[in-house]
């Protein structure tokens, strides 16, 4: 995905707003192409003909991503003359409280795209419509994005974008190092040591300041490459100060007590320009990266001087992957949902995602996109397109974002030397289990 600096403020501040809505009590109808679900009518059609869409769709987009949509609408309306999309922009800092808001109202839009970070939140209104029998084939996307639109069995969404967060470093400096882009852990310490014999300090950006459910969400990814993670497969327990996780911790935290970054780093707003100054080498980040590295600096620049890898497998062996995206999905008091999600089908199809990616830069959630020449050929994309398949996303519980700065505060504690990791991780488990999952 491909965010504009100004839209990539931290979700992590716009998340809190709405960790007091309604824990997951949701029910309804499922998928009928997708096993293990249930099927029924609850607030959306049983299905949707393929008859061309009517009436007018309202529509709300939250972050940068709705700066090119009305392209997409043009496209769909060629095909559906007699339908009308009215979008809405809303400050992406402002989206969670809008959204909570209008559902506790009643007043609706037809249609509205979840980020990843949004979704099991919002989901927990109970306030939105399974997806109707047979509108999209869940085994088509990608495992993980299909995933994030479920509850309990029931998808609630359906995918639109992925991204696979990837460390982006400068490769110029590392072959003057000598060193090669680091896969594993333990090759990941003498990479950042070949950097700073370029003079740079502490050349590593990881999501310190400000600790919140960011930050716990990168380190899950550090969790899962040593067969850890937060919470159990069934999403029913947090897992957090288990021993896998204590030794992620360890790690994750001595690339900062260490000295190979900074406890007290920028936003990753200023993250250009610190790339391309020399003050920052290496940073944790998703491929909107590149964008602004071209905006900024031209393609030579970037061809001569950007690298990436996926950084796959901790002291297991196990590879993991930070990934997201974001989901279409209609409210069940949507006044013309037949509409609504007709687009939302029309942008599943792959040939909707490969314009999408051409429009926008945010990448396929439907595996087959990947496959046409403009995203195959792009070897910039293969990282990515190998960390999808071992993606891993944030817990999808109600309560996530709470218990995500329980944690980031906890990491802090252990970054600025005030608590060990198996302390930090034992009280964040202490009071994770009294928040609970919200199911």
């Amino acid at each position: 995905m491909r965010h504009t600096k100004k839209t990539l403020i931290r979700r992590g501040s716009a998340l809190l707003i709405a960790l007091g809505i309604a824990t997951l009590s949701l029910a309804g109808c499922g998928r009928g192409t997708d096993p293990g679900t249930t099927s029924g009518t609850s607030g959306a059609p049983a299905v949707i003909d393929d008859k061309p869409a009517t009436g007018t769709v309202e529509l709300w987009a939250a972050g940068g991503d709705g700066e090119k949509l009305p392209e997409m609408f043009e496209k769909f309306k060629a095909e559906n003359p007699d339908v009308t999309i009215n979008m809405t922009q809303i400050p992406e800092a402002d989206f969670l409280a809008k959204m909570s808001a209008a559902l506790s109202a009643g007043q609706v839009p037809d249609l509205v795209y979840l980020f990843t970070e949004f979704t099991p939140t919002l989901l927990a209104t109970g306030q939105f419509s399974p997806v109707p029998d047979g509108l999209v084939d869940g085994s088509k996307f990608f495992d993980f994005a299909w995933n994030t639109t479920k509850v309990e069995g029931t998808a609630y969404g359906v995918p639109w974008y992925t991204y696979g967060r990837m460390l982006y470093y400068r490769a110029d400096h590392a072959k003057a190092a000598g060193v090669t882009p680091p896969t594993s852990w333990s090759e990941l310490k003498p990479f950042l040591k070949g950097m700073q014999a370029q003079g740079i300090k502490k050349p590593l950006k990881l999501a310190t300041t400000p600790f919140d459910a960011y930050t716990a969400m990168e380190f899950d990814w550090f969790a899962h490459q040593n067969g850890g993670g937060l919470i159990s497969d069934d999403l029913s327990t947090w897992t957090i100060d288990s021993p896998q996780n204590i030794e992620a911790l360890e790690f994750y935290s001595s690339l900062v007590t260490e000295g190979y970054a900074d406890v007290d780093q920028g936003s990753q707003l200023d993250l250009t320009a610190r790339f391309t100054t020399d003050n920052v080498a290496a940073a944790v980040i998703g491929p909107w990266f590149r964008g602004w590295l071209l905006d900024a600096q031209g393609e030579q620049w970037v061809n001569e001087n950007l690298g990436v890898t996926a950084l796959t497998t901790g002291n297991s062996g196990d590879k993991a992957a930070m990934v997201g995206g974001g989901n279409w999905a209609v409210p069940k008091e949507a006044k013309n949902p037949d509409a609504a999600w007709k687009f939302a089908r029309w942008m599943a199809q792959p040939e909707q995602q490969v314009e999408w990616k051409k429009v926008f830069g945010n990448l396929p959630a439907v595996t087959a996109a990947w496959d046409d020449p403009a995203i195959a050929g792009d070897e910039n994309l293969t990282p990515i397109r190998e960390a999808l398949e071992v993606g891993i996303t944030i817990p999808l519980v109600a309560n996530w974002n709470e218990v995500g700065l329980v944690i980031g505060t906890q990491i802090e504690r252990v970054e600025r030397g005030q608590a060990t990791a198996e302390q930090a991780l034992k009280e964040a488990q202490t009071q994770a289990v009294k928040i609970g999952v919200g199911s």
